[in-house]
């Protein structure tokens, strides 16, 4: 069982601490344990109350209607919501619930259902992405198991290449990307939604994988001539320099157009070269592929 931390409560449900202990004091649905030093922590069971609960409370329940249902009125009332992106946020629960009890048939069932009924492109950007957002900061902060988080993301994995595989392209492009992820940075779902993205969409795509020498990309590189090349950070190392990353690129590659996305290119205020462009949403990378 996971042990959850308050703050871990809040970045999964969007319910603020503060309010959080509110409601522990005025009603019944949450009782924390707590360690020798008096610090709130969570189960698993616990975790999906509050799922449950914020889901309910922000389409129209009040808390203290919400606090004298049962489980499976609580349920019953989350499976009605009508509103379409409350369907989506109550599927992003079952995600997280499925991967915090190890429940991998349950999470690929979701998946795959998704998939199903509106293919692989939609169940990435509607349940996937925002699933991942919302439980990385877990993997970030050590408060899940690792084996939660490779079954979770090897079967996430499975589904998009998969996806590529399947995919044929009705346009034509004459543009070539190569895509890859530097030293230290092994997490691929991100750059794979991209190649799935850019093959779709007819672009000719070279993918030499994660954690790739800078020396071996400029080989690539100078042997294929790109048009451009894309990288998608996650989750990098604690011994991955990212200035340093951007420097040697840009200096070893000076006539190749570089894109990078994810969540550190949020954070680097420095200025950066000409010929590096920074992706910071997915809108702004499916803008610029649709221009390709």
């Amino acid at each position: 069982m996971n042990a959850f931390t308050i703050k871990d409560l809040e970045n999964l449900s969007g319910i603020r601490a503060h309010t959080i202990r509110i409601w522990e004091q005025r009603y019944s649905f949450l009782k924390p344990k707590r360690t020798d030093t008096n610090i709130r922590y969570y189960s698993n069971d616990e975790l999906k109350t509050i799922l449950n609960i914020a889901l309910l409370n922000k389409y129209g329940y009040k808390i203290s209607h919400i606090d004298k249902m049962g489980p499976d009125e609580i349920r019953e009332k989350i499976l009605s919501l009508s509103h379409g992106q409350a369907q989506q946020e109550r599927i992003i629960n079952e995600l997280i619930q499925g991967m915090v009890d190890l429940d991998i048939e349950k999470f690929e069932f979701i998946i795959d259902h998704y998939i199903m009924a509106r293919g692989i492109e939609k169940a990435i950007i509607h349940i996937i992405f925002p699933f991942l957002e919302r439980i990385g900061i877990l993997w970030l902060t050590n408060h899940i198991n690792p084996a939660q988080e490779h079954l979770v993301t090897n079967l996430i994995r499975q589904k998009l290449i998969v996806g590529i595989e399947s995919t044929v392209s009705h346009m034509q492009t004459n543009k070539t990307a190569l895509l890859f992820l530097p030293e230290n940075e092994h997490h691929e779902l991100g750059i794979l939604f991209m190649y799935y993205l850019m093959k779709s969409r007819g672009i000719k795509v070279i993918y030499i994988g994660a954690n790739v020498p800078m020396p071996d990309v400029e080989y690539v590189v100078k042997l294929k001539q790109p048009d451009f090349i894309y990288s998608h950070l996650t989750s990098t190392s604690l011994s991955f320099n990212f200035e340093r990353f951007l420097h040697q690129i840009s200096t070893r590659l000076p006539d190749t157009q570089i894109f990078i996305s994810g969540q550190i290119t949020h954070l680097y205020k420095k200025q950066i070269p000409a010929h590096v462009h920074f992706k910071k949403t997915l809108s702004e990378v499916m803008e610029y592929i649709a221009t390709l």
